[in-house]
């Protein structure tokens, strides 16, 4: 598997002084193009500092992150806006969707920002719609649906730059467990047919149980990993689970 992202011996350290808190801690792995990684671990482990700090959103206090061949690490701030623009899509577990906005206006203001005309705008949205399982509530407003169905809607958003990776954050924490398990089979879905690579952060293990490969991370290293191959999803789980009691990380039912 070709190699999307290296991430090459990066540390992050927060505050001054004496009051200075190393969040990750020398960290190093490659990312595949079209896997679905995982990153799990407790509170306070790394995990949201390193999915900020690729997304771009933060910068690494030393080490370099490449996607590809460039060097995120040693672009300014307005070649990493485009950067991010043209090559990342986000789902958060808020959602962030426009309340004023229909399902389908969210979607097509998404990519009115990428350019394009009024019929290939209108194309894109359609497939997106259909793509998500959403055409039918495209004449919704967002607190008129579901929170899976908001969810879905937000992935809609996030495709519509035809992003080379999809970051992932806690996406299901505000989900119940049917819209859980369906947002998760679209992450597949679009894994498999698309070959989209996805990166999500989540404590949860059944929604880690839907990836690839998990790192597992604990003060701001990878401790261990998992490859999840040709086992079934109830096995890895499972797995997922063993590693987690064995941290004291945070545990999740299976659903």
């Amino acid at each position: 598997m070709t190699s999307y992202i290296r991430v090459c011996d990066i540390e992050k350290y927060y505050g001054t002084g004496s009051h200075v808190t190393k969040a990750i801690d020398r960290l190093s792995f490659t990312v595949g193009k079209g896997e679905f990684t995982g990153i799990m671990g407790s509170s306070g482990s790394g995990k949201t500092t390193l999915l900020n700090l690729l997304a771009t959103i933060d910068r690494v206090t030393s080490g370099h992150i490449y996607y590809e061949n460039t060097d995120i690490t040693a672009l300014s701030e307005d070649a990493l806006s485009e950067f991010r623009k043209q090559n990342l899509g986000f789902v958060f577990q808020e959602y962030n969707l426009l309340d004023t906005l229909t399902i389908e206006e969210n979607i097509t203001l998404a990519l009115t920002l990428q350019g394009g005309t009024k019929k290939d705008i209108q194309k894109t949205c359609d497939r997106l719609l259909k793509l998500l399982h959403i055409e039918e509530i495209r004449e919704k407003f967002p607190y008129q649906v579901s929170g899976g169905q908001k969810q879905r809607c937000a992935c809609a958003r996030a495709l519509a730059n035809d992003p080379v990776l999809l970051l992932a954050d806690e996406p299901t924490g505000a989900l119940d467990s049917f819209s859980s398990r369906t947002l998760l089979e679209t992450f597949t879905d679009l894994n498999r047919s698309l070959g989209a690579t996805i990166l999500m952060v989540t404590h949860d293990a059944f929604s880690a149980s839907y990836c690839s490969r998990i790192l597992f991370l604990r003060d701001g290293k990878i401790f261990h990993e998992l490859i999840r191959g040709e086992k079934p999803r109830r096995l890895f789980l499972q797995e997922i689970l063993d590693v987690l009691s064995l941290t004291g990380g945070e545990l999740s039912d299976a659903q």
